[in-house]
């Protein structure tokens, strides 16, 4: 069985993110969608809250589970058997940090693939700051994220 992990902050997950889960699963026998506990960040929503929408949002995938990590993605990636690391591409400037990222976690795990993915190009333009920073202010987000995604930031912001 082939599985690779998507790790990311997910806060919130967009569309965007869900169309490289969807290129992911076309790939590989399972993709886990992992959300990154980076205790430098102070995301908007909880890790309960992100896994919440995350599940809600890919609950009619059928190769698709849903995880926490904390500590180096490519220890995670070991725990679960992982054999990649899924990262979106959506821009060149997204392409140099990445790279930096890939080259570390090769020298860290050999035997761990990193694959870049792109989003289909409706989806480039589109990351969770600009979700955020819509919702808050008052925005109709309901065209960059799941339903229950767009919900939750309406609560978040009355």
């Amino acid at each position: 069985m082939k599985r690779v992990i998507y790790p990311g902050t997910f806060d919130p997950v967009t569309f965007g993110h869900i169309d490289v889960i969807s290129r992911a699963k076309e790939l590989f026998d399972e993709v886990v969608v992992t959300v990154a506990i980076n205790p430098t960040k102070t995301p908007l929503f909880t890790i309960e809250e992100r896994l919440f929408l995350l599940k809600e949002s890919l609950k009619d995938y059928n190769n698709i589970h849903v995880d926490a990590f904390e500590g180096l993605v490519v220890d995670f990636a070991r725990s679960v058997g992982a054999i990649g690391i899924i990262r979106g591409l959506r821009a060149v400037s997204d392409f140099e940090y990445e790279f930096q990222m890939a080259l570390m976690n090769r020298k860290l795990a050999k035997d761990i693939t990193t694959i870049f993915l792109m989003p289909h190009e409706k989806y480039t333009y589109l990351n969770s700051s600009i979700i955020r920073n819509l919702a808050e202010l008052k925005s109709d987000v309901s065209d960059f994220v799941p339903a229950v995604v767009a919900d939750a930031l309406k609560k978040k912001f009355l």
